[in-house]
């Protein structure tokens, strides 16, 4: 798996917020972060140590004797470290999960979010004392063993709950960026597609004249398939099965308006049908496939959805026979379809390069665009970089793919 600057600061996010099943990336990546802050928090032990007990006008530029009390109060902290990581790991697997944590009150997140890291430095300080060559019974039994323990434990303590507070902190900005970025591509699902209802009213109008049963079929069709739509929005998540059929009310009212230019197939395996994903995901893909590479096309063609659960990962493909992405430049020689759209062509992990962000736009329509911009923010706010979308061509046509991780794995 390539490392990039993002999944960096998505592990990063997600090692702060202590959910590791959106941080995506490797599995070894949360516990470089757990090593890197032991050995950030042994410098101000080490600091601490020298200025309480250093003796002499040379003990500060003894560099031997920062690098071995370094090295001891590293091997503390990242016992302490360690131990705290597998606590809050055990927690998640037995009752902590990120859902139930989700449900939990301000109350009780801070007393599990605090409690965890003081049981594990109460557990493991001394078992990281005995590794860095100490005798805890020794410091105990001495004269100012006791004071040494009660020190060393409340200033452990005490940088605990500051890290905590930091930490929860930095959870609660991360929280609101995501509810901010959902609450933006929420407003802009909730904008219907101007061009597809004007289109469906004006069909339905032109029916009313000669084929009134055809025309109140369609304006039934559009008005289940608007219900339908407008109780998705209610909601954050939906599932695979949910808007599979929401894509084939959207297919049957537009094969009414297209007739024998349109054709579509739908397949699905029961295992992914049951799989959460969020609400409307999917939509804009079959909208682009139809609006962008069929529609335009005096033949029309066919649109294929397909859901099915692969490797542990989660794959929808949406496919059709159209234009093609490259359609546009076609059209109009020595002019570049990124250009056109107003994008670059699409170099996103994930996307196969060279591909343009989208099916092919008659001149000027930039929606696709938008639309797949939406769907990769969302697939970032979700899954961090565990989710991707990929666009290539198929000759012809355009198939896009999401491919998602199993949640409820």
């Amino acid at each position: 798996m390539h490392i990039d600057r993002s999944l960096l600061r998505a592990s990063w996010q997600s090692w702060i917020s202590s959910d590791r099943g959106r941080g995506g990336g490797p599995w070894w990546l949360p516990w470089l972060w757990t090593l890197l802050f032991a050995a950030m928090l042994a410098v101000p032990f080490t600091v601490f140590g020298f200025w309480a007990y250093g003796s002499g006008a040379g003990a500060w530029r003894n560099l031997a004797g920062w690098a071995e009390w370094y090295g001891k109060n590293f091997i503390v902290t990242l016992t302490v470290s360690v131990v705290i990581h597998l606590l809050f790991d055990l927690g998640r697997a037995v009752f902590a999960t990120p859902e139930r944590v989700a449900r939990w009150r301000p109350w009780q997140r801070s007393t599990y979010f605090a409690g965890v890291p003081m049981l594990g430095v109460l557990l493991s300080w001394p078992v990281g004392v005995a590794l860095a060559g100490g005798n805890v019974l020794t410091w105990v039994q001495g004269d100012e063993g006791a004071n040494v323990i009660v020190g060393t434990v409340l200033a452990s303590l005490t940088i605990t709950l500051l890290m905590h507070q930091y930490f929860a902190s930095r959870h609660r900005e991360i929280v609101a960026e995501r509810r901010a970025t959902e609450a933006q591509l929420r407003l802009l699902q909730a904008q219907i597609e101007p061009h597809f209802l004007f289109n469906t009213l004006a069909n339905v109008h032109s029916l009313m004249d000669h084929d009134p049963p055809k025309a109140r079929a369609m304006l039934a069709s559009f008005t289940d398939h608007l219900r339908a739509t407008l109780g998705t929005l209610r909601s954050e998540t939906s599932t695979v099965g949910h808007e599979l059929d929401l894509a084939q009310s959207y297919l049957q009212l537009l094969q009414m308006r297209m007739e024998d230019r349109l054709r579509f197939e739908i397949d699905s395996d029961p295992a992914a049908r049951s799989q959460p994903l969020p609400s409307l995901l999917l939509q804009p893909l079959v909208e682009n496939a139809v609006m962008h590479g069929l529609e335009p096309s005096i033949d029309g063609g066919c649109v294929q959805v397909r859901a099915r659960v692969d490797g542990g990962r989660l794959l929808l493909s949406v496919q059709d026979d159209g234009r093609g992405p490259d359609a546009a430049s076609r059209a109009r020689p020595g002019t570049r379809l990124g250009a056109r759209l107003g994008t670059t062509p699409d170099t996103t992990p994930g996307t196969t390069p060279g591909s343009t962000p989208g099916n092919s736009a008659t001149p000027g329509t930039r929606g696709h665009g938008i639309a797949l911009a939406n769907i990769r923010e969302r697939l970032q706010a979700r899954y961090g970089n565990a989710g991707s979308l990929s666009i290539e061509a198929t000759h012809p046509g355009t198939r896009a793919t999401l491919s998602l991780p199993l949640e409820n794995a």
